[in-house]
């Protein structure tokens, strides 16, 4: 048994980055086996370890990145959730398209559903939006469009290694492990990210993780309700990077009444016209309130305007203007193939 799960069976000491460097290594040339690589998913999904174990496995996979030319994308940020909660519509994709409508650059990640009936890139699928391949290509995207949805290729390779160590097992099963860490194993020269953090994550360890990553500011969003999206009728907590709190009340910002009978996510086949349905604003009052809750938190984030007042504001008008709907259609309309996402968050 390597002792990368001897270490999280024990959870004794936190795993070191040499011991998550050799357990890269035997998976890499092939020497472990699908029921080794199964118990350490299974471990890391029945109990996430502590702070350090993960910090070392996340530093010990960046390190295994091919370097970039790629320079930072000042003022960009990157929206992104844990999964879990009450189910709903794909808010943040929606408070993406707004926010990017409303000036802000976006960048969101995602991945196919692991703990909902559809994902990010199960919707964008539908929709007809591809996803970029490379670093060029999400900053041409970003360039024409102010918005891009990243691929695979931002996550570590050795996921995708992981996955066929395993195969024919699927790797649904570890969804609620690899949408908690996937906010952080995505690689993105961002200068912020926003990420909501359902009540099924453990939010003091991913405010540890949060803490100690240096390449971009990170907000962690929760509400009281349990869900990963900021919600008008909920009392929602941002979590800075540095420590920094913020609660915003019902009411506070834009009326508090609602439920998630009006977020209730559509059913599959129907789910890409209900989204442009949302991003036109007729999907109902509470699916616009909380578009554009979420959709501030990412103009704020970026530094594209400091009050959350009017960051409130220019993401209703790029809902009531139809800026946002007509943003969404133009990228259904842009050729290229698409590129499907396997894993991450």
């Amino acid at each position: 048994m390597h002792d990368a799960l001897t270490g999280l069976l024990e959870q004794r000491t936190p795993v070191g980055r040499d011991t998550w460097r050799s357990w890269w290594d035997q998976l890499g040339d092939g020497t472990l086996d699908t029921a080794e690589v199964l118990a350490l998913l299974a471990s890391l999904t029945s109990r996430l370890p502590d702070h350090q174990s993960l910090r070392h496995l996340l530093d010990s996979l960046a390190e295994r990145r091919p370097a970039t030319a790629a320079t930072g994308w000042e003022g960009t940020v990157n929206v992104v959730g844990t999964g879990g909660g009450p189910k709903t519509f794909n808010i943040s994709t929606a408070a993406a398209f707004v926010a990017a409508a409303a000036g802000v650059k976006v960048v969101k990640t995602g991945s196919r559903a692991y703990t909902s009936s559809l994902g990010s890139v199960d919707l964008l699928e539908r929709l007809g939006v591809r996803l970029t391949s490379t670093h060029a290509q999400t900053e041409d995207t970003l360039a024409t469009h102010g918005i891009a949805f990243a691929g695979p290729y931002v996550y570590p390779t050795q996921l995708t290694r992981i996955a066929r160590t395993v195969a024919p097992h699927s790797m649904k099963p570890f969804g609620r492990f690899l949408n908690a860490l996937g906010p952080f194993l995505a690689e993105l020269p961002v200068t912020a990210q926003v990420t909501g953090v359902s009540a099924t994550a453990p939010l003091d360890t991913l405010r540890e993780l949060a803490r100690s990553t240096t390449s971009r500011r990170i907000w962690l969003t929760t509400n009281d309700t349990g869900a990963d999206e900021l919600l008008p009728f909920a009392t929602n907590t941002i979590h800075g990077h540095d420590s920094l709190t913020r609660i915003i009340r019902p009411g506070e910002l834009t009326p508090g009444d609602g439920s998630f009978a009006d977020l209730r996510p559509a059913d599959p086949a129907t789910a890409a016209p209900h989204f442009l349905s949302v991003l036109a604003g007729t999907a109902g009052r509470i699916a616009t309130r909380t578009v554009c809750l979420g959709a501030a938190a990412l103009v704020v984030a970026a530094g594209t305007r400091r009050d959350w007042p009017s960051a409130v504001a220019v993401a209703e008008e790029a809902v009531h203007s139809g800026a946002a709907h007509d943003l969404a259609r133009r990228l259904a309309a842009t050729p290229g193939r698409r590129t499907l996402a396997v894993t991450g968050a």
